[in-house]
């Protein structure tokens, strides 16, 4: 796989350049494709706790105890944080229409892909792409029919054109009905954007985590140490054969559910495994455990991520109803991914906090 991005490898692009994928990747990540555009500044609305709930501050040892940990889980290490409010669910449909409504905003996925700024970060020679393949367009999950190399993601991401946070799958599909489902195809600039007009921001790493123990010690899951398999279900997850053979026990397949589908943790947020991956303010470092600050560390100043190292990230945490154990087990806690700034997915959504 193309160490640049699969979002040219999907537009049938052959790349130089190739590197091995260490470890399962569960959420795609794409080089920017936008230009720094000054968009909207979304004046921010009167602050309210209404649907959050009061996380309150605590330490906790910060990392996998688990043998499924991925190396940039390590070392585990202590971490201190302030009391803090949360919402408790993932930021539905609803509420991002509102948001849009309000605003005027336009997401990131409903943007034309600009390819001066992503030439910029391909082998000097790469030939455009037809301009019908940099339409908007966003990474929507196409089921194999069998077995596949777990190292080659582009075999059930597609690109679709018209997919966006409206069109879940693509053009055809519709939110409605479907206004309770946490919002996707949502980039960390959408999701940054959202949480200024909601009065609110997005959480540090630390906090998810801290959040998403819900007041447990040094667990894997958010409601203790029981296999996410085994019923009754607490997540919404991939049971089966990833990525072809959904078996859908939790009752949801190859979709996000409505929030509040499953029980909450001990803290009263809901989906903080499984659903859709959510963004963190933080910046991404394989390497930012090994010199976290103990009180309420706020992320590294930089991005560098040894997989693809010319592309800047952002953390997201909790997994997705891609996850499963036999790909890449990440709605632990621990579990941390990293993907650009405007990457936005089928299974990618978010929550806000504020102090």
């Amino acid at each position: 796989m193309s160490r640049y991005s699969i979002t040219l490898y999907l537009l049938v692009i052959t790349l130089s350049v190739s590197s091995q994928i260490p470890i399962p990747i569960c959420h795609v990540s794409i080089p920017n494709r936008l230009k720094q555009i000054k968009s909207i500044s979304p004046k921010p609305t009167l602050k309210s706790h209404a649907g959050m709930k009061r996380i309150p501050a605590g330490i906790f040892s910060m990392g996998s105890h688990d043998a499924q940990g991925r190396a940039d889980e390590y070392p585990v290490h202590q971490v201190r944080v302030k009391a803090f409010w949360m919402d408790e669910t993932e930021v539905s449909n609803a509420a991002f229409a509102a948001f849009v409504k309000s605003t005027g905003y336009i997401t990131t996925a409903e943007k034309a892909i600009d390819w001066e700024e992503l030439s910029k970060q391909v082998p000097k020679g790469t030939p455009k792409p037809a301009d019908s393949l940099l339409a908007p367009s966003s990474l929507v999950f196409v089921p194999t029919t069998g077995p596949v190399d777990l190292t080659d993601y582009s075999q059930w991401w597609a690109f679709k054109r018209g997919a966006d946070w409206r069109h879940p799958t693509g053009p055809g599909s519709t939110i409605q009905g479907r206004e309770n489902h946490p919002v996707v195809h949502i980039s960390w600039d959408d999701a940054a954007a959202y949480a200024r007009w909601a009065g609110k921001r997005l959480p540090t790493e630390a906090e998810w985590e801290w959040a998403s123990r819900g007041g447990l010690k040094n667990k894997i899951y958010p409601w203790g140490d029981v296999s996410v398999n085994s019923a009754p279900y607490k997540a919404n997850s991939f049971q089966g054969h990833f990525p072809y053979e959904d078996q859908a026990l939790d009752g949801y397949k190859t979709t996000t559910a409505p929030v509040k589908s499953f029980p909450a943790n001990g803290y009263g947020l809901y989906d903080t495994a499984g659903n859709v991956w959510e963004w963190c303010v933080d910046w991404y470092r394989a390497d930012y455990y090994k010199k976290s600050p103990i009180l309420n560390p706020q992320g590294p100043s930089s991005s560098h991520d040894p997989d693809e190292p010319g592309v800047a990230k952002r953390v997201m945490r909790g997994g997705s109803f891609l996850c499963n154990d036999g790909y890449c087990s990440s709605y632990r806690c621990s579990a941390r991914m990293k993907s650009s700034p405007d990457s936005g997915l089928q299974h990618t959504g978010f929550r806000c906090v504020m102090d």
